[in-house]
């Protein structure tokens, strides 16, 4: 019988960090080793890895940013998201989704779904009613498209992968209610 597991999907608290912090950089190296083009070059070092998550924790910790992780069958955290709160002041309506990270072991498993469906329900919570997002990755894409978001461009050469090649990068929305 093929086991069957829902991912688990918990909001990061600042007393939080420092469990969350190993797990979290060891994503962002699978990632960046996997190809992904998510604002980091190849080879990324742990120390970098490290300093990224110390400033996005720090950031959260400032109310600018919610993270979320998710839990695999094994209950190791695999997967994260964030959204940026934090905005100008006549875009207070407004969140960014960003850095949303599945560990390549384990992809394929619902955890980029719970992810995106945990952050939407924490916009809502957190007054926002438009998600922006931007991807370079077909898979997300798709993730994106089955769950709503609109996709309203696509600009081509815009990042590198992490080889260095250029890649095209597409932004999507969604409108969620409060």
């Amino acid at each position: 019988m093929l086991k069957t597991h829902v991912p688990q999907v918990e909001r990061v608290e600042p007393h939080d960090t420092a469990d969350v912090l190993p797990a979290l950089t060891d994503i962002l190296l699978d990632c960046v080793e996997g190809g992904a083009s998510v604002s980091f070059m190849s080879p990324l070092s742990r120390d970098k890895a490290l300093a990224f998550w110390r400033g996005v924790l720090d950031s959260m910790a400032r109310g600018e940013r919610i993270v979320l992780v998710a839990r695999d069958g094994d209950g190791r955290l695999s997967g994260t998201v964030q959204v940026i709160v934090a905005q100008p002041e006549n875009q207070p309506h407004r969140g960014d989704v960003a850095k949303m990270l599945v560990h390549r072991r384990v992809r394929r498993q619902g955890l980029g779904e719970a992810l995106m469906r945990a952050a939407e329900s924490a916009a809502r919570q957190a007054g926002k009613t438009l998600l922006v997002l931007d991807t370079a990755s077909d898979a997300a894409e798709r993730l994106y498209a089955r769950a709503g978001w609109v996709e309203c461009g696509r600009i081509p050469g815009y990042a590198l992968l992490p080889t260095g090649e250029p890649c095209a990068t597409t932004y999507f929305y969604k409108q969620v209610s409060v």
